[in-house]
């Protein structure tokens, strides 16, 4: 049975809630930036609190009042933590969980850490999640345009008693009700966010290098073969469609070769291993596997993360890619 779904519109948010509130942005990257912008063209009041470096020069030069990340907690209402993951739980151990206030907001756009128990909020705390389903430049792009972008929403803890309708004004304030905002949870975006790197993203990586090899056994260029794959720039507008018109919908705008070849051809590649493997990513999810592995390979500085990384260099497919894309780049530089 489908899980009962609800999404908020901006008809279901009132800015008024937190628009006299001091909002804390901890981080000033592609996420902190776009949000804080965006708050504040609705009025709200935003401080950015992170370490001296460029993103805090962008913020001055934006017009934000800007200190470290101890003092934005202190000063704040809300506190928006828009830093990687890897370094999140650290600084919220050090700068930020001593500072917090009972009924304090902290809004995570990841359900990463609060998930698998790296970060363990104190309960008079409201924890909540406003995790844009879009990068950063689009959650800027699209609010600057009015068109909106999707986003998931949940509230972990309520401390205040007024945990939701202070989420859905904060939601509201970044332009994530315009299109809808779907109640979600920790749990579920953590999971959704990381099946889609690692079972999708991850699985059309690999698919593109084994492609490649397969092409190169039959005599074929290799520039002509990461043309038609990737490099020509078609995915990125196939993309698009399945984003405008939805991933079936699409096929309508291929010819009907191009459909029949898709749907026989590419439907025997999804079989029974394919199926199978995916359940042993959300598995591994789940239980935390990946996550504790994860956190083993940062305590000990990626080495192998280094190997894949290495692993991925050393392959003719890179080598020829590199080429192309250094041809590509000075003709149309000239």
């Amino acid at each position: 049975m489908a899980k009962e779904e609800r999404f908020f519109f901006d008809n279901d948010a009132d800015l008024a809630i937190m628009n006299g509130k001091t909002l804390a942005v901890i981080g000033y990257g592609n996420q902190g930036r776009s949000q804080a912008l965006n708050l504040a063209d609705n009025g709200f009041k935003v401080i950015i609190g992170g370490q001296s470096d460029a993103t805090l020069e962008q913020a001055v030069a934006d017009g934000f009042a800007v200190m470290n990340v101890t003092e934005a907690v202190k000063q704040a209402d809300a506190v928006f933590v828009l830093i990687p993951d890897e370094i999140m739980p650290r600084v919220y151990d050090e700068q930020i969980a001593p500072f917090m206030l009972a009924e304090q907001m902290i809004i995570f756009a990841s359900g990463y850490n609060v998930y698998y128990g790296f970060i363990v909020p104190d309960p008079a705390l409201d924890v909540v999640l406003l995790a844009p389903r879009m990068i950063g430049k689009g959650v800027r792009d699209r609010f600057v345009s009015g068109q909106g972008y999707p986003a998931l929403i949940s509230v972990q803890q309520d401390g205040s008693g007024q945990a939701w309708p202070r989420l859905l004004s904060l939601a509201k304030g970044i332009g994530a009700t315009k299109m809808g905002a779907l109640a979600s949870s920790f749990e579920e975006e953590t999971i959704l966010d990381l099946f889609n790197e690692q079972a999708m993203c991850g699985i059309q990586l690999w698919a593109f290098r084994m492609a490649f090899d397969v092409l190169i056994s039959y005599g074929l260029s290799p520039s002509a073969i990461l043309l038609e794959l990737y490099a020509s720039g078609e995915p990125e507008q196939i993309a698009a469609a399945y984003s405008e018109l939805g991933i079936w919908d699409q096929l309508k705008l291929h010819s009907r070769t191009s459909q029949f070849g898709q749907l026989s051809r590419a439907r025997l590649g999804a079989g029974p291993e394919l199926k199978a493997h995916m359940t042993r990513v959300v598995d591994e999810l789940r239980d935390g596997s990946f996550a504790r592995e994860w956190a083993c390979e940062q305590r000990v500085g990626f080495p192998g993360l280094h190997r894949l990384q290495t692993l991925v260099a050393e392959h003719e497919s890179y080598r020829a890619e590199k080429r192309l894309y250094d041809i590509m780049k000075k003709n149309t530089e000239q």
